[in-house]
């Protein structure tokens, strides 16, 4: 509903389906000018009172915003004010002609499209301007022939309705340009209004009439190709791709321009068509050609009226058009030929007509809704169909039209039957697979799927065809049925082109060996289609088909590699007896694969096929039916027995692969099986009888000794073999060890294990003699000097020791000389020093401790000994400056007493004799090494030796004897006095024969180290050697140590081991 004011004091309401009135309403006490709805309903009649603002002129016109947040009011004074919902004025836009061109009309634009609110003014200035709701012009303004009253949108925005002192409404665009008149009146047009969402105007005049008008816009359009044109808000045309959517404008005034497109006409309107050159127009039965100066050069006149015309094409200024005339008649009219060709005349009127891509084929729609298609060379009628409104020619496919009517779309392809779908409208053109109809102003592009007329020409074994028909659209699962159809058909050409578009290739690989096949000279099309059904599934068929071509083998492999083995068996007959076994394999292998291992085993061990077997036995474990296996299988098989043995190993089947190794004779095999199972004794057995197996034993158990940490025995077994430089490389390691630790004595044994192999090492190879001589001798004295420490070390960390201070001050006494130059590694010099200072101070030899007290001044000492070790240095000083004479060690060569603290070390400062000392007391022992001449050798020297009977001495006790009376060996004893050299004391075979085999010790070094001679001056004094290391002892603390350690104290060597 519409209010619409009145000049006086009330308005009124009307109903605009019938004009009645609704009800008249209550103004106010002056002139109504203008009425305005809000947007959002801001004002009603039941509301009692409203807020008012004076303005500083007439209101004339008011329009809300669409958003009802702002107000325009147009003013006598020629203002336009812009003011909120408070009545706050926002913009003001005074217009140029002031209070001489009073605004009667304003309006804005209602279109959700536009990003801005437009307001549209029209003054007495007879202008008509548009603004922004900021107040700033859009354009410039449009000139009016009129004083406008009154201006109104359509409810989209599209068109201006204006009227005023014309006496008429006229119909302008959003942009105002004028159109056209809706309607004329006989007074002045003060208000109009356009209904929403439709085409209706109300006007309201001077005189009291109210006009109500429908304004009804035709549809202007054409088709080319896939391109639709049509008019848009009556001077905008629309082009649009019907194919992706796109739409482009042009903008034009009060009339279309269309280039190359199609379209129907009748004989109650007049139709243009427009071509390269020319411009054609259709009224009734006349038919005129003008060129675009508007010079008539041709025309055409029909013997009856023009129902329906096409546009054809053709190079430019040579276009053709297909006419179709009432009485039925159908005509071909070229524009540069001023004579219509007749291509065929038939009883009924044409209501629509096409012609086919090559131009040898008619379809017309009569008036009876008769589709109806002629072959124009012999204007024969080829076939016809009912119901049809509208006709098109795939412009794609020759064979295939469509047609519509009756709401349904019919496809026809060729003279199959019809294939129909529902569909609205008209059907104006047919591109592929797309189908272009016009519903009432709309055209749509359809995707018609043409997988029907493909059936169509597949039935028929129509390939080349159907795939013709399949380019235009079809799903891929339609491609996939062309494609077999083609296949099975034999047509691989088709085929292969079919199976591309669906990117099958595994059939594209069989096509391909087809045709490769071919080129070698195959022609059997049986064989061809036998391979086509094995591909597609269908083995029975393709089984039959190789069977009758003779090709039984290829039935047979195809059975089996489907796993059909009894399929497969029917074929054993006639085939080469070879291939039973590759079934039984081949059977085998399905088992295997389907999860029935016994039973593929059973399958291998009949097909002679012994590793799979195994493989598999082996795989689950069942051990007695492999060794049941191994023990049938030929020693000469040893590839299959030793993989038997192989998994006899892994389940811990010792046995039953030592029995195989035994079978196959494989000795090493049997070697490393016993290393690997851990059974030693069984390999050193076996390397026993086959020594050449020592390496892959030794070393193997040298290692898991070394895993196991019984190092000593690692070093042992590398050295069994022969791995010297592994065992020295153990050695080492151990030794830095202990050090490390603090485990001196066994630092002492193994460095004297050291030395023993540096001299085996030296035995066995020349060129590192020299240098393995003199690690030998270094480390020799490193375990002396690691087997002397070990006692200061626990003297000093250990509140008790079991040695006799006697004991402890030889040793100290003894490191201390030989730490005079570089101190080994772990071996404290403040602990030598310390124990040396107190033993000599509590056995008297105090002389000695203030030495050693001096000494460790020179020295850091640790915090624990610093008050002790002060305490006892003080208290020192006050003993006599002296050595107890009891303490005092005499050379048993020269007779010399030496100092406690020798300048020569270890030796007499006299005689320059090295002392011999007890390995377990440390006192000088009553031994001289002796020397013999250089054409002695040391078998002779043992058996001069030997000779001598023992001579009984009837005096036990030692005394002086007059130098080479009775004792030749005492007169070698003799040395130049005061050299500095030392003398060793050389002897002959003389001197040999008068010594006692039990006053002489021999230390039988092995080669390349000469034996050693020595001789006790004191017969009476027991000395013990051990035998391994060669360190002497005195014979009662020997005893003790062993009967404590069960062994050597210094090289280990068990006591019951022989020498």
């Amino acid at each position: 509903m519409r209010a619409v004011p009145t000049w006086i004091d009330k308005y009124c309401v009307y109903d605009t389906a019938d004009g009645t009135l609704i009800q008249p309403l209550k103004g106010h006490k002056d002139t109504v000018y203008c009425v305005a709805y809000a947007k959002d309903g801001l004002w009603s009649p039941e509301q009692k009172s409203v807020s008012k603002h004076k303005v500083s002129s007439k209101i004339t016109c008011c329009g809300w915003t669409n958003d009802g947040q702002y107000l325009a009011l147009g003013m006598m004074n020629g203002v336009v004010s812009v003011r909120n919902k408070n009545g706050e004025e926002k913009v003001k836009i005074e217009r140029p002609g002031g209070s001489s061109s009073p605004i009667w009309s304003i309006a804005w634009n209602p279109s959700k499209d536009e990003h801005n609110d437009i307001l549209a003014v029209a003054d007495w200035g007879q202008r008509l301007s548009f603004y922004q709701l900021s107040g700033k012009q859009i354009g410039k303004d449009r000139q009016l022939s009129f004083d406008p009253c009154c201006v109104s949108f359509f409810s989209k925005g599209e068109y201006i309705v204006m009227g005023g002192s014309d006496k008429q409404a006229s119909l302008y665009t959003r942009d105002g340009v004028r159109l056209g008149t809706i309607g004329e009146q006989s007074s002045w047009v003060w208000t109009s209004r356009v209904k929403p969402d439709s085409n209706y105007v109300v006007l309201g005049c001077q005189d009291g009439t109210i006009a109500f008008f429908q304004l009804i816009f035709s549809t202007v359009h054409g088709l080319y190709k896939d391109r639709y044109a049509y008019r848009d808000s009556m001077t905008d045309v629309i082009v649009q791709h019907l194919i992706t959517e796109q739409k482009g404008d042009q903008k034009i005034l009060q009339h279309i321009q269309v280039h190359h497109i199609q379209t129907c006409c009748s004989q109650t309107q007049e139709n243009m068509f427009h071509f390269s050159r020319k411009l054609l127009l259709q009224h009734e039965k006349r038919l005129q050609c003008l060129s675009f100066t508007a010079v008539r050069e041709k025309e055409w006149l029909m013997e009856s009226l023009i129902r329906y015309i096409k546009v054809i094409g053709g190079p430019p200024g040579r276009e053709g058009l297909l006419v179709g005339l009432k009485n039925g008649a159908i005509l071909k009219i070229f524009v540069d030929n001023p004579f219509a060709i007749t291509l065929l005349k038939q009883n009924t009127s044409v209501r629509c007509l096409d012609m086919s891509t090559s131009r040898s084929k008619l379809a017309v729609v009569d008036e009876h809704n008769t589709c109806l298609v002629y072959d124009i060379h012999t204007k024969e009628l080829l076939f016809q169909e009912p119901n049809a409104n509208s006709v098109a020619w795939n412009t794609q496919c020759e064979d295939m039209l469509c047609f519509s009517g009756s709401g349904y779309l019919n496809i026809k392809a060729s003279n199959f039957p019809v294939h129909q779908q529902k569909l609205q409208g008209f059907v104006v053109g047919y591109n592929g697979s797309k189908i272009f109809c016009l519903h009432v102003y709309s055209m749509a592009a359809v995707e018609v799927p043409q997988s029907a007329p493909m059936y169509q020409y597949l039935e028929r074994r129509m390939f080349q065809e159907a795939y013709q028909i399949a380019c235009l659209g079809v799903t891929d699962n339609d491609w996939r049925d062309l494609a077999t159809e083609a296949l099975e058909g034999l047509d691989f050409h088709t085929a292969k082109k079919a199976f591309i578009r669906v990117r099958d290739l595994r059939y594209l690989e069989l096509i391909n060996s087809i045709e490769e096949r071919k080129k070698r000279g195959e022609s059997n099309n049986q064989l061809f289609l036998a391979d086509v059904y094995a591909y597609q599934g269908k083995f029975h068929e393709a089984a039959k088909l190789y069977r009758k071509t003779g090709h039984d083998s290829r039935a047979l492999s195809m059975y089996t590699d489907l796993r059909m083995f009894e399929y497969a068996k029917d074929f054993l007959g006639s085939a080469d007896p070879k291939d039973t076994k590759l079934l039984m394999k081949k059977q085998a292998d399905w088992a295997k694969n389907s999860k029935e291992p016994r039973a593929a085993a059973d399958m291998y061990l009949t097909a002679g096929e012994h590793m799979k077997a195994i493989e598999i036995i082996g795989e689950h474990g069942w051990m007695d039916m492999l060794i049941d296996l191994a023990r049938k299988l030929d020693k000469a098989e040893r590839e299959p027995l030793s993989r038997c043995a192989v998994f006899f190993k892994k389940f811990n089947h010792h046995g039953y692969a030592a029995e195989i190794y035994n079978k196959m004779g494989d000795l090493k095999a049997l070697v490393l099986l016993h290393v690997d199972t851990r059974h030693w004794d069984e390999a050193f057995s076996l390397v026993e009888k086959h020594s050449q197996f020592r390496d892959d034993v030794y070393v193997p158990y040298a290692q898991w000794l070394a895993e196991h940490d019984r190092f000593e025995e690692a070093q042992r077994a590398f050295h069994k073999a022969g791995r010297q430089a592994e065992a020295v490389r153990v050695l080492e390691q151990l030794t830095h060890n202990a050090v490390v630790e603090s485990r001196f004595n066994d630092a002492s044994y193994y460095y004297w294990m050291l030395s023993m192999q540096c001299l085996d090492i030296a035995r066995d190879n020349s060129e590192k003699k020299e240098e393995m001589l003199k690690k030998f001798h270094s480390f020799q004295h490193l375990a002396e000097l690691y087997h002397v420490y070990h006692s200061v070390h626990r003297y000093m960390s250990e509140p008790f020791s079991s040695n006799m201070p006697e004991i402890l001050f030889n040793i100290s006494r003894f490191l201390f000389h030989n730490l005079t130059r570089d101190v080994p590694m772990g071996i404290s010099k403040v602990d030598t020093l310390y124990a040396l200072a107190k033993q000599s101070k509590l056995l008297g030899a105090y002389k000695v401790a203030r030495h050693a007290f001096e000494k460790l001044q020179g020295l850091k000492i640790p915090s624990r000994y610093q008050d002790s070790m002060e305490l006892s240095c003080l208290t020192v000083r006050s003993k006599p400056y002296r050595d107890s004479e009891d303490l005092i060690p005499m050379c048993y060569r020269c007779s010399t007493n030496n100092p406690l603290l020798n300048n020569q070390g270890n030796s007499c400062i006299n005689c320059r004799q090295p002392f011999i000392y007890s390995a377990s007391s440390y006192e000088v022992l009553p031994l001289v090494e002796f020397y013999l001449e250089d054409d002695i050798s040391d078998e002779e020297a043992v058996s001069l030796i030997d000779l001598e009977v023992p001579r009984v001495e009837r005096n036990s006790s030692w005394q002086e004897m007059s130098r080479g009376e009775d004792d030749p060996f005492t007169a070698k004893l003799s040395f130049e006095q005061g050299g500095r050299a030392f003398v060793p004391v050389l002897v002959n075979r003389a001197v040999l024969r008068c010594m006692s085999r039990r006053d002489v010790l021999i230390k039988r070094w092995p080669r390349p180290l000469s034996w050693q001679y020595y001789r006790s001056l004191l017969p009476d004094v027991s000395i013990t050697m051990c035998p391994s290391c060669f360190q002497m002892f005195h014979s009662e603390d020997y005893e003790l140590l062993v009967l404590q350690h069960n062994c050597c104290p210094y090289c280990r060597r068990p006591i019951d081991e022989p020498s």
